[in-house]
């Protein structure tokens, strides 16, 4: 291996692997009845019985680096174990490594007060609590972050917060009790970089209400509890603001960083996964008289899969190890090629996967419509295709500035 796992590692992919095998897939039917029967709006009893087991058995909180609450690993030990993860939409949340409450937690960590700390980060930490994230507006184009209209202004000893919001995730959930809220403090500074700010929102803050939930491509509850938001003169102590007036941009890129990889890494076991159920599907159905996997077209859709998850995994552990090496800001051209290539190979997989299943491909039943879902979105989130394919493109141009 170009990469090879610690002796630590090892031992927690087996265990990891182990609980999938005991707890995850066998519960993966009941988890998407639980979401399709009781929505956006209700706690999924299955997480909530499987999280203290996860947690007994020391497989928890084990993305959080540099920190003493999770399991000291750097994101290239944790690009493994988070790919096992990724196979099921059921795992990440079981195991307290799921998306928004990682990066949140993260933010918290690096940027929060004791005080912050001890209020929402020691909740999140325990899987008490989840948390949303609210900085994508339906108003304006959200890939250009400058564009951003939400409002924060000073007021005394307080803040008053005025936006609309959408694609905040989890927000529905009754358990999210914190919002770490995206808007401009100082909307006419010169540099459009500084004029944003990140502050903390309780969700009970009067004036805070969750319009509605959103659906992707037909889901409420998995893969996402996409949720469209509005602040109205929604007032928060000065001191809930994250590390001052103006850094909003600073935060979002410590925070992005991590999980844009943290995408990747779910969706390359996803997609290994969905290799797997192609695989098992073709074998045992036939058509015109021999088994689906000795068709051509098969077998070259086999081979061009693993060709592009192997190419996808090899690109992930090097922006794994950039990252860890020389900090996320140096490995951001590391970072927007994985978050351009692994959805895309995601999103074609899949696309063969259902093919292979026929019209069965298309319902519900084989967890590849839930799939899909997850790959297209993730086209999308923490940065549309386009915009980190013109960040790729100036830094290879730079390159040569001087040719």
């Amino acid at each position: 291996m170009l990469y090879p796992m610690s002796p630590k590692v090892v031992e927690l992919k087996r265990k990891l692997e182990s609980f999938m095998d005991r707890h995850i897939y066998p519960n993966e039917e009941r988890f998407y009845r639980e979401a399709e029967e009781l929505g956006p709006w209700k706690v999924y009893p299955v997480v909530e019985e499987l999280k203290p087991l996860a947690r007994a058995e020391g497989l928890w909180n084990l993305f959080l680096p540099e920190s003493s609450h999770g399991a000291g690993l750097t994101n290239l030990e944790y690009a493994p174990l988070c790919e096992v993860m990724g196979r099921s939409h059921l795992a990440p949340e079981v195991f307290n490594c799921s998306a928004p409450d990682t990066g949140n937690m993260e933010v918290l960590e690096r940027y929060g007060t004791e005080k912050d700390k001890e209020r929402w980060l020691k909740p999140l930490l325990a899987g008490e609590i989840r948390s949303c994230f609210a900085m994508t507006e339906p108003a304006v184009a959200s890939s250009d972050a400058t564009n951003i209209e939400s409002s924060i202004v000073r007021d005394g000893d307080h803040y008053v917060i005025n936006g609309r919001k959408w694609y905040t995730t989890n927000a529905t959930d009754p358990r999210c009790k914190i919002c770490i809220f995206m808007g401009k403090t100082d909307p006419d500074n010169a540099d459009r970089h500084k004029q944003q700010s990140m502050i903390l929102v309780p969700m009970e803050t009067s004036g805070l209400e969750i319009k509605r939930a959103l659906p992707v491509f037909g889901f409420y509850g998995v893969p996402d509890r996409a949720s469209e938001v509005v602040f109205t003169n929604v007032r928060v102590p000065k001191e809930n603001m994250l590390l001052g007036e103006g850094r909003g941009f600073e935060i979002a890129q410590g925070r992005l960083g991590p999980g844009r990889i943290h995408h990747c890494m779910r969706l390359i076991g996803l997609s290994e996964r969905t290799l797997e159920k192609m695989c098992r599907r073709v074998r045992s159905r036939v058509a015109f008289g021999k088994p689906v996997s000795e068709q051509t077209v098969t077998q070259e859709r086999i081979a061009e899969a693993r060709i592009m998850i192997e190419q996808a995994r090899l690109l992930t552990l090097n922006a794994a190890y950039a990252m860890d090496i020389v900090g996320n800001k140096v490995a951001k051209a590391e970072i927007a090629m994985i978050k351009v290539a692994v959805p895309n190979m995601a999103c074609q997989i899949i696309d063969w996967a259902i093919q292979a299943h026929g019209g069965g491909g298309t319902s519900n039943d084989f967890g590849l419509t839930q799939a899909y879902a997850t790959a297209r979105l993730l086209r999308l989130a923490d940065g549309p295709d386009e915009v980190h394919r013109n960040q790729i493109a100036r830094f290879e141009l730079k390159k040569y500035s001087n040719a």
